[in-house]
């Protein structure tokens, strides 16, 4: 069994956007929404700049008490599944629902609660003796990350498959891989698949400090994110997150449901190489595109418009270009490549879904996203990185990819479809 897996509902939180209208302004207007971190005090730290999502989840219609119980991450993943729920139109009342799935992803899951618990318990750190009778009776849920699917799940009342995907940076294009691949071998019918981040904390930013992965370029947080520019000086740590409804293709079509898009290709790899290193090739991300578009069943100079990775470290950016080439040839010098990071920063296991967000509103107004902040091109990324302006072209098909620490690899490809729109 070989099902056809659409996108026919969108659920999107993101630095400057909240809902699926906001998100594609953001993005066609070039807009960037990272700014100084106000979460805490970021004066210690060498990076002090982030992607904030303006999120009260009193006023996203969750209750006091699912405020308290849940991680920030789940709360953002909750109400993106609620918004791509209502989006797609679907009444789940209506059918069985053990053909129902959930697969979710996030790279660093309840990070946020965990710091905060162990900062109350042990009065920021100063008591190495903690009284964990003061521990919240919600301690579980944000120890263990499948409390995440399992709380949309709950939503919406999944009761087939249900997973927790924890990749890394491509654990948003993982989850989502993972639910076409329910829905293809007919374990489901519908799957709510995404991914939801919420890094922000001290420790979380203490970790990419000392690695020097994120940029230090704090006098100016709004052009701080620069994928493929020369005086590029790391990445700007975000958090966000997206869910959608996919659903197999002739049931959609049977109910007249709107189709984003279809997901026709997916594939991930691993360069068992390094922790964070990349080789300069790009053989492994190459392979992870190929393997894709063999699954589409297109060839390479059918792709459109690429969304990057593009996390704006050079290591990162030269590794991507040298896999575009490899993988699709001289077309890769004819084809847009952007990177939204340069807008929204980078959500870590949430970026993946953002960016399939991305390229689904693209497909649907036939816009290729910007790079924002890429003014002076670093030489050695010599492909068209579409600077700084929105760009109108019809997209039939579209290339999303992940990299992420660990040696993962993926690459996903959307293609538009008969359906209504």
């Amino acid at each position: 069994m070989n099902r056809r897996v659409v996108i026919t509902g969108i659920g999107v939180r993101t630095p400057g956007a909240n809902g699926t209208k906001e998100f594609l302004d953001l993005l066609t207007a070039g807009r960037t929404a990272t700014r100084r971190i106000s979460f805490f005090d970021p004066s210690a730290y060498r990076s002090r700049v982030a992607g904030e999502v303006d999120f009260a989840p009193e006023h996203e219609g969750l209750s006091p008490l699912e405020v308290r119980r849940m991680d920030r991450a789940a709360q953002l993943a909750v109400v993106c599944a609620g918004e791509a729920v209502a989006d797609s139109g679907l009444e789940f009342e209506d059918f069985d629902p053990t053909r129902v799935g959930v697969s979710l992803g996030s790279a660093v899951a309840s990070a946020t609660s965990l710091e905060q618990e162990y900062l109350v318990l042990s009065d920021s750190g100063r008591n190495w003796l903690v009284d964990h009778t003061n521990l919240s009776p919600h301690m579980f849920d944000y120890l263990v990350p499948s409390a995440m699917p399992a709380e949309v799940a709950w939503t919406v009342g999944a009761e087939g498959p249900v997973t927790m995907v924890s990749n890394g940076c491509t654990s948003g294009i993982d989850s989502v891989g993972h639910g076409c691949q329910l829905i293809r071998e007919g374990s489901a019918d519908v799957v709510l698949a995404g991914a939801s981040d919420t890094p922000i904390t001290p420790i979380v930013v203490a970790c990419f400090d000392a690695i020097k992965a994120t940029t230090p370029n704090n006098d100016d947080p709004e052009h701080a994110s620069r994928p493929f520019d020369r005086t590029r000086t790391g990445f700007v740590l975000a958090e966000g997150a997206a869910v959608f409804v996919l659903e197999e293709h002739e049931r959609a079509r049977r109910r007249g449901a709107r189709v984003y898009a279809e997901i026709s290709g997916y594939a991930t790899r691993c360069n068992a190489y390094h922790m964070t290193g990349l080789k300069t090739d790009g053989r492994e991300l190459a392979e992870a595109v190929t393997v894709a578009l063999d699954e589409a069943r297109i060839d390479p100079t059918a792709i459109d418009y690429i969304n990057a990775h593009g996390s704006g470290t050079k290591q990162n950016d030269r590794h991507e270009t040298a896999a575009y080439k490899r993988s699709l040839g001289e077309h890769a010098r004819r084809t847009p490549i952007s990177s939204i990071k340069s807008m929204v920063g980078h959500s870590l296991g949430a970026i993946g879904s953002i960016e399939i967000a991305a390229c689904a509103l693209a497909m649907v107004n036939d816009v290729v996203p910007p790079t924002a902040n890429l003014r002076v091109p670093d030489p050695e990324c010599d492909l068209d990185y579409v600077p700084l302006t929105a760009r109108q072209k019809r997209l039939d098909s579209v290339l999303t990819v992940g990299s992420g620490f660990g040696g993962f690899q993926s690459a996903m490809v959307l293609r538009r479809t008969g359906g209504s729109r």
